[in-house]
């Protein structure tokens, strides 16, 4: 075999074994048991109000 075939089929495997790793990864955090944040410990959010008064009167 030359030696591009030979780099090509490296790289082949490599990037074929990243990607079994990353789905492996995926599962494993898929799994938690994720739980809401307790409402104790969130803050209260910032109340706004903007009022508009425009008055426009037409003669």
């Amino acid at each position: 075999m030359n030696r591009s075939k030979i780099v090509a089929i490296i790289t082949g495997v490599i990037s074929i074994i990243l990607a079994i790793a990353y789905l492996i990864l995926v599962q494993l955090l898929d799994f938690r048991d994720m739980q809401p944040a307790p409402i104790s410990q969130m803050e209260t959010p910032a109340i706004a109000i903007y009022q508009s008064q425009a008055d426009y009167h037409i003669y």
